[in-house]
């Protein structure tokens, strides 16, 4: 697990000078037992099909892949100094836990996989983001969406 005790002293003070969001209200609400929810994934990997342009930029954009997506079609744009994408080659579950989402609906853990999934390029600034999130929500409550799975990278 990344710390940021563990972090160079230059990207910690970095890191603690970001500006967080602030929202007017709290977006959670109640629903059904995780049991009989329908689950999306959103991930912040950059992550896009083999067949998509592959720059998904910093201005909160995001990729859309269908719930069938296979590993071997995934492609992580997301580049940094900051960042070593082994992981992600030897498991793509690491950034985008499909897999373990088929399992979980599988073992009746979850209700259902959401019919599509997003993700975000993680170095983008939050506030960038909202206008493309509150798109995003919109086409989670269109495919019934009733929890996401964040996975920030």
């Amino acid at each position: 697990m990344a710390r940021l005790e563990d972090r160079p002293e230059p990207l910690r003070k970095h890191l603690l000078v970001l500006a967080l969001p602030e929202f007017p209200s709290t977006p959670f609400v109640l629903g059904p037992p995780l049991c009989e929810r329908r689950i999306d994934l959103v991930s912040t990997a950059g992550l896009h099909r083999r067949s998509d342009p592959p720059d998904i930029g910093l201005a909160g954009d995001y990729r859309v892949m269908p719930g069938d997506v296979a590993a071997e079609d995934l492609v992580m744009s997301h580049i940094s100094t900051n960042f070593d994408r082994t992981g992600f080659q030897q498991d793509w579950n690491l950034v985008f836990p499909l897999e373990r989402l088929r399992e979980m609906a599988a073992r009746g853990e979850i209700g259902s996989v959401a019919d599509f999934h997003y993700s975000f390029m993680g170095a983008t600034d939050p506030v960038q983001m909202e206008s493309a999130a509150r798109g995003m929500a919109g086409a989670m409550a269109r495919d019934r969406v009733e929890g996401v799975l964040f996975v920030p990278v």
